[in-house]
């Protein structure tokens, strides 16, 4: 098994169109800002197996990594991770009981992880499900900036966390203190955090 491809800190911006969900994922520069373009992600809406593929560019020339659901439009589906070759770097589910109230996903890799990530405030996961339930609101408008944190199951330290940022579009801020998380499964965890995170 090679060493993971580690990188601690990444920003993530979305492009909203009519069909494609876009995410530009950079480096973060020292002082917060965008750096160098690390990957370009794009899911198409309504397909029916979910899957995201992250390529070098908006060119879409070269793919670099993916994921893939193993189930057809289901809530307990598990996503592989793969690298440009086909080669499992992780996977991700999410925990369908638990998410009713909070949301709650696994996240596990071959070099040692297994962790399990929840919206950082139980008030504001309340309150996300209550106002998704006022007609159109939800759709148009979410007041709720809400986070995650990933922990590992062993130690209890954090692997991952993600932060919105309040903006016109999405925009997020990606900690991967753990060096045995490979920024290739963090990034997949990261933009599905924002891709799934309704179903």
């Amino acid at each position: 098994m090679t060493a993971p491809m580690h990188i601690e800190r990444f920003l993530i911006r979305q492009k909203v169109t009519l069909m494609v969900n876009r995410y530009l994922i950079f480096a973060a520069n020292p002082d917060g800002s965008e750096g160098a373009l690390l990957a370009f992600a794009q899911q198409k809406r309504m397909k029916l197996k979910e899957e995201v593929v992250f390529y070098t560019d908006e060119s879409k020339t070269r793919q670099v990594f993916s994921f893939k659901a193993r189930q057809r439009l289901d809530v307990h589906a598990e996503h592989d991770v793969y690298d440009e070759y086909g080669n499992r770097l992780g996977y991700f589910s999410k925990q369908f009981g638990a998410s009713l109230l909070r949301s709650t996903w696994n996240l596990s890799a071959p070099t040692g992880i297994t962790a399990v990530g929840q919206e950082r405030r139980l008030s504001i996961a309340i309150l996300r499900r209550i106002w998704d339930f006022i007609p159109y609101l939800g759709d148009i408008w979410m007041p709720f900036v809400f986070h995650f944190d990933f922990t590992d199951s062993n130690t209890g330290q954090i692997v991952l966390s993600s932060e919105r940022k309040k903006a016109i579009r999405d925009r997020y801020i990606i900690d991967a203190p753990d060096p045995r998380l490979d920024f290739r499964l963090a990034a997949a965890m990261a933009v599905a955090l924002d891709a799934l995170q309704s179903r």
